[in-house]
């Protein structure tokens, strides 16, 4: 087996990293200025990672830690590393990256910053598969994970029915999935409200989004999905950029248009339904992650991979804050997360107002 091959090239002028193997089966090329980007991305989703593993209600030195995520380390410190505090920092960052990179292809695939899975409904309609299993079917754990991951496929696949005429718009189908996200509001407001207050209390917690007592359960739901679909959208994720310029200007560039776009939309959805299958419906990180990337990158779509590293570095960021930030204890992410993404939300529209005169 031989070693893949990492390159400098220059491209009309630009500067690109190209990691590929040696008989040319597979290529990732991207942009210098992405690389540099994505890699300070996941240096600080890491260090952000290690210093959840030390802190908490018993301080352990970075030394110990490390000791312990390497097999040397005593049997009270691997309890805590291995069984407490690690599931939970595995889930933060692949929840991050699986939201993140789903957010970026719906961004880039409906031209809109505005189409993230959070406005498009499939965040919600995971939240109501959820709901039924705990309000109605009174079911818990891996049960809960598996009817909200139901819920966001079956609401996908009705946008996408709903939205359909003679093709899908990508207004059209943010206009439809922004109406059924009202609708599938509504029937989650009415399933607490008919719910025993401790079901809804329960319902409620989960609806906010945290990553708070995730197990190895949630690990590997959300790991599977990132270490199976996360290659197949790098590969296909090229293709975004000749997308956005429309049908037509894509297929005269070579680009299979409605592959492109069927497994590209497929990826997203499968990503965010096992993302809010682990943690709830954490709210912001997908709409944000792409364009603070792009910002970054100083590129007006930002890639897949950097929209993944940025989601997994947010999302590391609020969980340490809503770990230590707050007086009276850990608080779920999901209310750090939307406070944040509030801002970023207003920012977003006075910056868009601006721009349009």
């Amino acid at each position: 087996m031989t070693a893949p091959v990492l390159r400098l090239t220059r491209v009309g002028g630009a500067r690109r990293i190209v990691l590929g193997s040696p008989a040319g089966r597979f290529s990732l090329r991207m942009p210098l200025r992405s690389a540099l980007v994505g890699t300070g991305l996941l240096v600080l989703a890491l260090a952000v990672s290690l210093v959840s593993l030390t802190s908490g209600d018993f301080p352990i030195p970075v030394t110990d830690v490390l000791r312990s995520l390497i097999g040397q380390g005593n049997p009270g410190t691997d309890f805590i590393v291995h069984e407490l505090r690690l599931p939970r920092v595995l889930v933060t960052l692949l929840v991050g990256a699986a939201f993140g990179a789903s957010g970026t292809i719906f961004q880039g695939l409906t031209r809109n910053p505005l189409g993230s899975p959070d406005f498009v409904g499939l965040t919600v309609g995971a939240a109501t598969g959820a709901l039924i299993v705990i309000l109605v079917l009174g079911g818990g754990g891996f049960a809960v994970a598996a009817g909200a991951v139901i819920g966001c496929l079956v609401t996908a696949v009705a946008i996408y029915l709903l939205a359909f005429r003679h093709g899908v718009q990508p207004f059209r189908l943010v206009l439809i999935g922004i109406g059924v996200s009202a609708l599938l509001e509504a029937m989650n407001s009415y399933l607490i409200y008919r719910a025993r207050l401790d079901e809804a209390v329960s319902a409620q917690v989960w609806l906010i989004g945290s990553t708070n007592g995730r197990g190895w359960t949630e690990v590997a739901l959300v790991g599977v999905a990132v270490a199976v679909l996360l290659p197949i959208v790098l590969h296909h994720g090229r293709h975004l950029d000749m997308l956005a310029l429309g049908d037509e200007t894509a297929t005269l560039h070579g680009v299979p248009v409605e592959r492109s776009r069927a497994v590209l939309a497929l990826c997203g959805v499968a990503l965010a339904a096992a993302a809010t299958g682990a943690a709830g419906p954490i709210a912001f990180v997908a709409l944000a992650a792409g364009p603070l990337a792009g910002r970054l990158t100083r590129s007006p779509h930002a890639g897949i991979l950097p929209g993944a590293l940025m989601g997994a570095a947010l999302l590391a960021v609020s969980d340490w804050l809503a770990q230590h930030a707050w007086p009276g204890g850990d608080i779920p992410v999901g209310n750090v997360t939307a406070a944040l993404g509030g801002v970023y939300l207003t920012w977003l529209l006075v910056h868009e107002r601006r721009r349009l005169g």
